[in-house]
């Protein structure tokens, strides 16, 4: 399972919706330490694909969601459970710290 490329349209069902929890990476395409984690972020969408969906919604491309979140700087990962804000985690980080992270996080 690849990540979920999400837009503001599509953000209320692919992600408040959802039936399980869903990580969400708001990045865009001139972001260095964005492109570093993406790697991670796709393995980590296989490893952990029964426990967590992971979503990537491009800032530029779709500015509403992150303006009403607040999101001042990326990579800003944001994990939601139940539709709600659960855990976030700023800046670029090894594999091994995003899963420890997000695990701890589920």
């Amino acid at each position: 399972m690849a990540t979920l490329a999400v837009t503001d349209s599509s953000f209320q069902s692919d992600v408040l919706d959802a039936d399980g929890p869903v990580l969400v990476d708001f990045w865009a395409d001139w972001c260095g330490p964005c492109k570093m984690i993406a790697p991670a972020l796709e393995e980590l969408s296989e490893e952990l694909k029964d426990k967590v969906t992971i979503a990537k919604m491009d800032i530029m491309e779709n500015p509403d969601v992150p303006g009403q979140m607040g999101v001042q700087s990326i990579p800003y990962l944001v994990l939601f459970k139940n539709g709600q804000p659960a855990a976030n985690m700023r800046g670029a980080a090894p594999k091994g710290q995003l899963k420890s992270w997000l695990e701890g996080a589920l």
